[in-house]
């Protein structure tokens, strides 16, 4: 039995949080993956004098994963987090400085053996219509969807060469990451799901921006592109969080990929159980 959670876009719910934490005392997974939009709102904390962000990195994830690992000894999950759109950057050498403690795998742009399989990370989204940018990139080219800001413009919480933003891609990147790899027992971690799917469907329908229709699929293309090319094993993903109640699905396959969306727009905690050595009978419980 190789069983994991999945969890993705709790944006700092407390409630969702500690229903986690006690599911993970109680059975003991193998793994839980963690698929980005972890924290209360970045720009808010960008924007305010408001230390809030920190405050729960240190005193809710650091201080339950620690009271976790305490407690469960042998039995403590291998944990793998990966930020999203609505994670400010300014935590990210705290949440790397963490993994010191053992607590968790900061796995953004990097991989990880994991019981026979490897587990890739990434948290690039193409732009949107929200000022924080620290986590947004051009998709495919510098094409941007009607309504959404581009990736040189918004806010960030730490600067970035002009031209990294302007000249780079999602598509780039996952060709340094993923290279010339076997993916076929890979696990990937992402935060936006691929373009055209059952999984990136946004609420956007007869929405119009300057008399242009918005496209109701808001996923990335690149995402979309490496798994029709790569096939890799398994595909974690949130980042919108109306997409399983408009489609009625939380999964999706490209090929024999499978596909998992975490992501919810409701009050309870969307947790995605499966086993990667069985991976038919996964399933999606909100609790």
């Amino acid at each position: 039995m190789n069983q994991c959670f999945f969890v993705s876009d709790l944006h700092g719910n407390l409630e969702q949080y500690q229903k986690l934490f006690a599911l993970i005392e109680k059975e003991k997974p193998s793994a839980v993956f963690f698929g980005g939009d972890l924290f209360p709102s970045g720009l808010f904390a960008l924007t305010s004098q408001n230390n809030v962000i920190n405050d729960f990195l240190n005193d809710v994830l650091i201080k339950n994963f620690l009271h976790l690992k305490k407690k469960l000894g042998e039995d403590y999950p291998r944990v793998f987090i990966i930020l999203g759109n609505d994670d400010g950057c300014f935590d990210e050498d705290e949440i790397i400085k963490a993994e010191e403690k053992g607590i968790w795998e900061y796995m953004h742009d990097k991989k990880s053996k994991f019981n026979g399989f490897i587990v890739y990370g990434y948290s690039f989204v193409p732009p949107s219509p929200f000022q924080l940018k620290d986590w947004e990139k051009y998709d495919v080219s510098r094409y941007v969807d009607p309504g959404c800001i581009p990736p040189e413009e918004g806010s960030r919480s730490k600067e970035v060469k002009k031209d990294n933003i302007i000249y780079g891609t999602i598509q780039k990147d996952l060709e340094l990451l993923i290279g010339d790899n076997d993916v076929s027992k890979a696990i990937i971690l992402f935060h936006t799901p691929p373009y055209k799917t059952k999984l990136d469907r946004a609420a956007l329908d007869g929405k119009m921006f300057d008399y242009v229709p918005l496209d109701v699929h808001i996923g990335s293309i690149a995402v979309q592109r490496m798994i029709e090319d790569k096939q890799p094993f398994l595909t974690l993903h949130g980042h919108v969080h109306e997409s399983a109640s408009i489609t009625g699905a939380w999964k999706d396959k490209i090929g024999k990929t499978n596909m998992f969306s975490a992501a919810h727009n409701g009050t309870e905690l969307a947790l995605v159980r499966f086993d990667p050595n069985n991976i038919e009978p996964a399933s999606r419980e909100l609790i």
